[in-house]
């Protein structure tokens, strides 16, 4: 693909066939009206939905949280590598483009947290924010999903952890302040690389390493737990970077650091395929090869276990230098348990 024809500001160059739907539209030269670059357009739509729930259970082994909240599908970040592309498909979009220009909104996902909470059946858990895409990505400065779901966190003194790579999160600060005073609260910035070069080719609407370790100050300085979760670790492409994220986030204030491995399910293998093969031509080889060896000689794992880790000599180099640099820059850090206790209904004393 040639730089004139590349879409800037997205990941993804195309969109992959949706398993689920019968009929596809792609561009075709001879019986096309106007240019590629307008059908192929970078523009966003927002599509507002009202789902019934918000609060979904997590059954799977390999993560540690209870249930998570997904104000947004689809995310204009365009991490060309995201897991939660393949979800759009079950709403008739692409894991492609259409993951990053089409964003369902959930606009009454705050409504549906308070229900949760009030239900009699509810007992207190931590609540992911997000499971799947980015609950501080850019539409979330439009529609303010995340912030009036911490505010009714903050109601019924619910705990929260928050997965993100945007600075927006420092827009909501004073929340995420009041929540830490009871133990309510912790925040997990997401940092794949410390090469502005690769960031850009890789996560092109994400803000940079650089503003994602002064995010970690300001939470550390607001005394807001953070951690880091180095993510994607891509052998050939960033798992040697590994020390470096380490000490650097150490330096800027997270409290612990944790890391996965690239998994490349369903429609993200061929489109990180089409991906690096245009971004890194001499590294794709390589970078595919090995991924493979991690997961069973497949892009496509859904083995527990393994999925997240990877298994072989590669996921082994990656294991043993995560801990030796968490080690070296964190020690034996324990996470400290959310504050399950202090959840209240209004008019309610404490239930514990």
């Amino acid at each position: 693909m040639s730089e004139n024809t590349k879409i800037k500001g997205r990941g993804a160059q195309l969109n992959t066939v949706n398993k689920f739907n019968a009929l596809t539209v792609e561009f075709d030269d001879e019986f096309a009206f106007g240019e590629e670059q307008n059908f192929r357009t970078s523009k966003t739509t927002f599509l507002r939905e009202h789902p019934k729930n918000i609060v979904n259970k997590v059954k799977s082994p390999d993560l540690p949280m209870a249930f998570s909240v997904n104000p947004y599908q689809g995310c204009e970040h365009g991490c060309v590598y995201c897991y939660a592309r393949n979800t759009h498909e079950y709403f008739g979009y692409s894991a492609g483009l259409e993951f990053e220009q089409k964003i369902i909104v959930k606009e009454n996902a705050p409504e549906l947290l308070e229900k949760a909470f009030l239900r009699k059946s509810w007992k207190p858990e931590t609540v992911l924010f997000s499971g799947n895409t980015d609950c501080y990505q850019p539409a979330e400065k439009k529609f303010l999903l995340t912030r009036k779901m911490l505010e009714v966190c903050l109601k019924y003194k619910n705990p929260a952890a928050i997965i993100t790579k945007n600075a927006l999160i420092l827009r909501d600060l004073d929340l995420l302040a009041e929540l830490a005073k009871d133990n309510l609260i912790k925040v997990i910035i997401s940092i794949t690389t410390l090469n502005e070069e690769l960031r850009r080719n890789l996560e092109p609407r994400t803000v940079s390493a650089v503003r994602r370790l002064q995010i970690l100050a300001k939470l550390k300085e607001a005394e807001v737990p953070v951690g880091v979760n180095i993510a994607p670790i891509i052998p050939g492409l960033n798992d040697h970077e590994i020390p470096q994220i380490a000490k650097e986030s150490a330096k800027h204030g997270a409290d612990w650091i944790a890391y996965t491995t690239v998994r490349l399910n369903g429609s993200i293998g061929p489109l990180f395929e089409d991906w690096i093969k245009s971004a890194y031509p001499n590294k794709a080889y390589k970078v595919l090869k090995q991924i493979k060896e991690m997961h069973g000689g497949s892009l496509n794992d859904s083995v527990f276990g393994r999925r997240m880790r990877g298994e072989g000599r590669y996921a082994e180099h990656i294991r043993q230098l995560f801990h030796l640099s968490k080690a070296r820059y964190f020690g034996e850090v324990e996470v400290k348990e959310l504050n399950k206790a202090a959840f209240q209904k209004p008019g309610q004393l404490n239930l514990f």
